[in-house]
Protein backbone atom coordinates (compact mmCIF):
# COMPACT_ATOMS: atom_id res chain seq x y z
CA UNK A 1 0.00 0.00 0.00
CA UNK A 2 2.66 2.47 1.03
CA UNK A 3 4.84 1.49 -1.95
CA UNK A 4 1.90 2.10 -4.32
CA UNK A 5 1.55 5.65 -3.09
CA UNK A 6 5.33 6.14 -3.03
CA UNK A 7 5.62 5.03 -6.67
CA UNK A 8 2.66 7.16 -7.79
CA UNK A 9 2.84 10.46 -5.93
CA UNK A 10 0.28 12.03 -8.27
CA UNK A 11 -2.43 9.82 -6.71
CA UNK A 12 -4.07 11.33 -3.70
CA UNK A 13 -3.81 9.33 -0.48
CA UNK A 14 -7.42 9.84 0.57
CA UNK A 15 -9.00 8.79 -2.72
CA UNK A 16 -6.84 5.63 -2.98
CA UNK A 17 -7.71 4.68 0.60
CA UNK A 18 -11.39 5.27 -0.08
CA UNK A 19 -11.28 3.00 -3.17
CA UNK A 20 -9.53 0.25 -1.20
CA UNK A 21 -11.84 0.67 1.81
CA UNK A 22 -8.93 1.32 4.17
CA UNK A 23 -9.18 3.80 7.00
CA UNK A 24 -6.74 6.69 6.78
CA UNK A 25 -5.62 6.04 10.36
CA UNK A 26 -4.50 2.56 9.29
CA UNK A 27 -2.40 4.00 6.47
CA UNK A 28 -0.70 6.52 8.74
CA UNK A 29 -0.05 3.81 11.34
CA UNK A 30 1.70 1.75 8.62
CA UNK A 31 3.80 4.75 7.66
CA UNK A 32 4.80 5.41 11.27
CA UNK A 33 5.67 1.72 11.77
CA UNK A 34 8.06 1.92 8.83
CA UNK A 35 9.91 4.84 10.39
CA UNK A 36 9.70 3.79 14.04
CA UNK A 37 9.67 0.02 14.58
CA UNK A 38 7.87 -1.22 17.68
CA UNK A 39 9.68 -2.09 20.89
CA UNK A 40 9.29 -5.85 20.37
CA UNK A 41 10.89 -5.68 16.92
CA UNK A 42 13.81 -3.61 18.26
CA UNK A 43 14.24 -6.10 21.11
CA UNK A 44 14.21 -8.99 18.63
CA UNK A 45 17.06 -7.35 16.71
CA UNK A 46 19.09 -6.98 19.94
CA UNK A 47 18.38 -10.57 20.98
CA UNK A 48 19.34 -11.86 17.56
CA UNK A 49 22.72 -10.16 17.87
CA UNK A 50 23.23 -11.71 21.32
CA UNK A 51 22.20 -15.12 19.98
CA UNK A 52 24.64 -14.83 17.06
CA UNK A 53 27.45 -13.95 19.47
CA UNK A 54 26.66 -16.87 21.81
CA UNK A 55 26.40 -19.25 18.86
CA UNK A 56 29.73 -18.02 17.43
CA UNK A 57 31.45 -18.27 20.84
CA UNK A 58 30.35 -21.91 21.05
CA UNK A 59 32.00 -22.65 17.72
CA UNK A 60 28.64 -23.01 16.01
CA UNK A 61 27.63 -25.97 18.18
CA UNK A 62 24.97 -24.56 20.50
CA UNK A 63 21.34 -24.97 19.51
CA UNK A 64 18.32 -23.16 20.93
CA UNK A 65 18.18 -24.99 24.31
CA UNK A 66 21.79 -24.15 25.16
CA UNK A 67 21.56 -20.61 23.80
CA UNK A 68 18.44 -20.10 25.92
CA UNK A 69 20.30 -21.44 28.98
CA UNK A 70 23.22 -19.04 28.40
CA UNK A 71 20.85 -16.09 28.00
CA UNK A 72 19.06 -17.10 31.19
CA UNK A 73 22.41 -17.36 33.02
CA UNK A 74 23.29 -13.86 31.81
CA UNK A 75 20.03 -12.57 33.27
CA UNK A 76 18.19 -12.03 29.98
CA UNK A 77 14.49 -12.77 30.43
CA UNK A 78 13.38 -14.41 27.18
CA UNK A 79 11.25 -17.43 26.30
CA UNK A 80 12.64 -20.61 24.77
CA UNK A 81 10.27 -20.46 21.80
CA UNK A 82 11.28 -16.88 21.07
CA UNK A 83 14.93 -17.97 20.97
CA UNK A 84 13.93 -20.80 18.61
CA UNK A 85 12.05 -18.40 16.33
CA UNK A 86 14.89 -15.86 16.23
CA UNK A 87 17.45 -18.57 15.49
CA UNK A 88 15.25 -19.96 12.71
CA UNK A 89 14.77 -16.49 11.19
CA UNK A 90 18.53 -15.84 11.35
CA UNK A 91 19.18 -19.31 9.88
CA UNK A 92 21.27 -20.38 12.87
CA UNK A 93 21.30 -24.05 13.85
CA UNK A 94 23.26 -26.07 16.34
CA UNK A 95 25.18 -29.26 15.69
CA UNK A 96 24.37 -32.53 17.42
CA UNK A 97 27.46 -34.76 17.58
CA UNK A 98 25.39 -37.77 18.65
CA UNK A 99 23.22 -37.58 15.57
CA UNK A 100 26.18 -37.35 13.21
CA UNK A 101 27.85 -40.38 14.84
CA UNK A 102 24.70 -42.48 14.57
CA UNK A 103 24.46 -41.82 10.85
CA UNK A 104 27.91 -43.22 10.16
CA UNK A 105 27.88 -46.11 7.73
CA UNK A 106 28.44 -49.17 9.89
CA UNK A 107 28.53 -52.38 7.87
CA UNK A 108 26.16 -54.99 9.23
CA UNK A 109 27.01 -58.67 9.04
CA UNK A 110 25.03 -60.55 6.42
CA UNK A 111 22.26 -62.58 7.97
CA UNK A 112 22.14 -66.13 6.64
CA UNK A 113 18.37 -66.37 7.32
CA UNK A 114 16.86 -64.58 4.36
CA UNK A 115 13.64 -64.64 2.38
CA UNK A 116 13.86 -64.84 -1.35
CA UNK A 117 12.23 -65.99 -4.54
CA UNK A 118 13.05 -69.25 -6.26
CA UNK A 119 15.20 -67.54 -8.89
CA UNK A 120 17.76 -66.13 -6.45
CA UNK A 121 21.38 -66.90 -7.39
CA UNK A 122 22.48 -66.57 -3.74
CA UNK A 123 23.51 -69.69 -1.83
CA UNK A 124 21.71 -70.77 1.35
CA UNK A 125 18.35 -69.71 -0.01
CA UNK A 126 15.58 -72.05 -0.92
CA UNK A 127 13.24 -71.69 -3.83
CA UNK A 128 10.12 -72.04 -1.71
CA UNK A 129 10.49 -68.60 -0.16
CA UNK A 130 11.21 -69.76 3.39
CA UNK A 131 14.52 -69.02 5.06
CA UNK A 132 17.09 -71.74 5.50
CA UNK A 133 18.76 -72.31 8.81
CA UNK A 134 22.55 -72.06 9.12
Amino acid sequence: MTTLLAEHPHLGVECVLRELSIASSTYYRWRRAEREPCERWRRDVELTEQIKKIHADSGGIYGSPRVHAVLKREGVHVGRKRVERLMREAEIAGISPRRAASRAAIPRPHSPRTWSSGTSPHPRRTGCGSPTSP
